[in-house]
């Protein structure tokens, strides 16, 4: 295995964890920073008030995103798998 193809690898390797970590982190931004807006607009200091609506919307990016992160890992780990089986018959 040359350089190029363990530096390919490991590229792969990143793209596949920010397609994976992406809906889920980008949901609890966009949910935190919407009620941190909510509570200093209206001076709420409730820490509920910004849990349950993050669990809430994660929950729903984790089901509506769940196909997509399913294929997106088990094409990953196909793909290393074939090179493994290259590798070895080289």
């Amino acid at each position: 295995m040359q350089e190029a193809d363990v530096a390919n690898v490991l590229r792969s390797l990143f793209m596949v964890s920010l397609k994976l970590g992406a809906p889920a982190l980008l949901t609890a931004m966009i949910v935190g920073l919407l009620i941190s807006l909510l509570q200093a607009i209206t001076q709420i200091n409730e820490t509920t008030l910004a849990f349950v609506p993050k669990v809430l919307a994660l929950g729903a990016a984790l089901m509506l995103a769940g196909p997509f992160m399913y294929a997106t890992l088990s094409d990953y780990t196909l793909t290393l798998f074939d090179r493994m089986i290259a590798l070895g018959g080289q």
